[in-house]
């Protein structure tokens, strides 16, 4: 005994010009289901027709409670880009003045022009590099 078809037959004798009601019917038929916002949607038609009994409508409700009900995820807070650390970016370019070709310092002032994290390991080895380099 499908509930939900006897309804969905009940109500598009009822309401057979409905748009609403033959689409639902058509996707109950199509697809073996309805989603839990569409059957709430059968359940306020029904409801208002007062043609169904009691006993379906009933069946109705319990069918849409058992269904999970799905919500969006509430929108990800993007990160807040890290503050450029002036000094850090002339250390590099002094560097770069006097050994432009340094491949690993030319890696350091693409990932701080592009804005990208420049990590504590990454900060102690430009400093060690200026110091080794700049005497």
């Amino acid at each position: 005994m499908d509930i939900l078809l006897d309804i969905l037959n009940e109500m598009v004798k009822a309401h057979p010009a409905s748009n609403f009601i033959n689409s639902l019917h058509q996707q109950y038929c199509n697809r073996g289901g309805l989603s839990k916002k569409q059957l709430e949607g059968l359940h306020s038609k029904a409801v208002k027709a007062q043609i169904i009994s009691q006993g379906k409508l009933a069946t109705l409700e319990a069918i849409i409670k058992k269904k999970p009900t799905r919500e969006r995820a509430a929108a990800t807070k993007t990160a807040v880009l890290p503050v450029k650390d002036e000094a850090i970016g002339k250390n590099i370019s002094d560097i770069l003045e006097k050994y432009p070709l340094h491949k690993r310092l030319l890696f350091f002032k693409s990932k701080f022009d592009n804005n990208e994290n420049i990590g504590a390991l990454e900060i102690a080895e430009i400093e060690r590099f200026g110091k080794l380099l700049l005497k």
